[in-house]
């Protein structure tokens, strides 16, 4: 077995995690940010829709920085502590808008 190939494989993996995850967090950004301050009100969309649907994305995105920690991890990445810095750092902005959103649907 080829062990380049594997090892290509895994960096390729892990690269493609951290994409995804960056993605998925950017779009939950731009929903809580941008769509459901600004453009949603515009729409005369209630405010009350805007924790139900940030709440699910950013699990989603929490799930996919950890699943990116874990694989440059695994693959043993030289950038493994660069990008799970970044994706701590995410996944803490992350948990701040999860806690906003239980406590706007707790209210």
């Amino acid at each position: 077995m080829n062990t380049d190939t594997s090892e290509n494989t895994d960096i390729q993996s892990a690269s493609k995690t951290f994409s995804t995850s960056m993605v998925i967090s950017g779009i939950r950004c731009t929903l809580s940010y941008v769509v459901f301050p600004w453009l949603l009100p515009l729409a005369g969309v209630a405010g009350g829709v805007t924790a139900g649907l940030g709440l699910p994305i950013g699990l989603i995105a929490i799930f996919f920085n950890v699943l990116s920690i874990r694989r440059f991890w695994t693959s043993d990445h030289n950038l493994k502590w660069i990008i799970a810095t970044i994706n701590a750092g995410v996944i803490i902005l992350l948990l701040i808008l999860v806690v906003m959103d239980l406590a706007d649907l707790l209210s």
